[in-house]
């Protein structure tokens, strides 16, 4: 079964910050085994092995550890100071204030801050220079570094209400849903996290001794949607591997396959920000991927394996997940094949 997949576009807004600093953006790209002409392909995806890696050679090089993407770096070591700092507050609320605090003292460009309004946390994001602008990239990547982090100290994902941009949609809009929630809007008024503020109450329960493994971690673990191993998403997950797609049970087998009511399982869902569908959703999109890439099964077949009934609800989920149809995106990555390109399929 597929690994986890990232959108080629959060590649090239990881790189821009590299090529801002003068760096050479098609020579990293071929030192971990991707092409360079990949980028031309917007509905193309990595492996998170291989954006881990970019993550991590991005934040040596540069010494930065937001990427290039402020005026100022935030250098190697940072983010563990934060870390450290936060693990030492009572709740939540008060971690995540100290996060965005930490951020306002290490960057120069994007200030972040916590207020109570209406029974819910706002977390707002302000532009200091409006004339340099923060990029979508770094706006995507403090919110989720921050929020990632609290899920941890808390040790469990929390629910994000909604989430609005100030920026318009960007081409790779449609994986918001999965990064934050569904209810996403942008061209708003400000770049704000909406959280219900009984969450702020949370206590921090992470351990000194926890850190060390967490922060071995950074900075993937930030970018990646936080999961909980011992939550029902993960052990839905599990389950679901075991199988194939068209055997995946109905919610109220689920429920019983797991040892819980199917009103106690969806409410759990609910709490960690997940439905069984976008879980099955998500697999599918991946388990396609790999398919169509690496095996020569046709698509009314590989339509099938995945458990749909018809191909051309294979056709209209994959353009939604990728922008592309299932014979574009196979033509796509065996072109790159022929040519040479080690990244296809990637």
């Amino acid at each position: 079964m597929a690994k986890g997949t990232i959108s080629i576009a959060f590649v090239d807004g990881l790189l821009e910050g590299f090529r801002n600093r003068g760096f050479d953006a098609d020579e990293l790209l071929e030192q971990v085994g991707l092409s360079p002409s990949l980028l031309d392909h917007p509905h193309a995806r990595v492996s998170s092995a291989t954006y881990t890696i970019l993550l991590r050679l991005i934040a040596q090089v540069l010494d930065d550890e937001f990427f290039g993407h402020d005026s100022r770096r935030m250098k190697v070591g940072s983010f563990a100071l934060m870390a450290q700092g936060a693990l030492r507050c009572p709740t939540m609320e008060r971690a995540f204030i100290w996060i965005l605090r930490s951020f306002s003292l290490y960057l120069d460009d994007i200030q972040g801050s916590l207020v109570r309004r209406d029974g819910q946390l706002q977390v707002r994001l302000r532009e200091t220079h409006p004339e340099r602008g923060a990029g979508v990239f770094a706006q995507e990547t403090m919110l989720m570094f921050a929020h990632r982090l609290v899920c941890w100290l808390v040790n469990r994902r929390i629910p994000i209400a909604a989430a609005h941009f100030r920026y318009p949609p960007p081409g790779h809009h449609a994986e918001y849903p999965l990064l934050f929630c569904p209810d996403v809007r942008f061209s708003e008024a400000t770049t704000t996290l909406f959280i219900d503020a009984r969450h702020g109450l949370l206590p921090v329960v992470r351990s000194p001794e926890a850190i060390r493994d967490f922060l071995t971690a950074v900075p993937e673990n930030l970018l990646l949607r936080y999961r909980d191993r011992e939550g029902v998403t993960a052990r839905i997950r599990q389950q679901l591997r075991g199988l194939a797609p068209t055997d995946w049970p109905g919610f109220d087998d689920l429920a019983l396959a797991v040892g819980l009511s199917s009103s106690t399982l969806r409410r759990r869902l609910e709490a960690e920000g997940q439905s069984y569908q976008s879980i099955k959703d998500q697999m599918r999109r991946d388990m396609a991927i790999d398919l169509l890439s690496f095996s020569r099964r046709s698509v009314m077949d590989i339509a099938a394996d995945l458990g749909f009934a018809e191909t051309s609800a294979f056709h209209r989920a994959f353009k939604k997940w990728t922008d592309a149809n299932p014979g574009e995106y196979r033509k796509t990555v065996l072109q790159r094949r022929l040519s040479g390109d080690p990244s296809a399929g990637q």
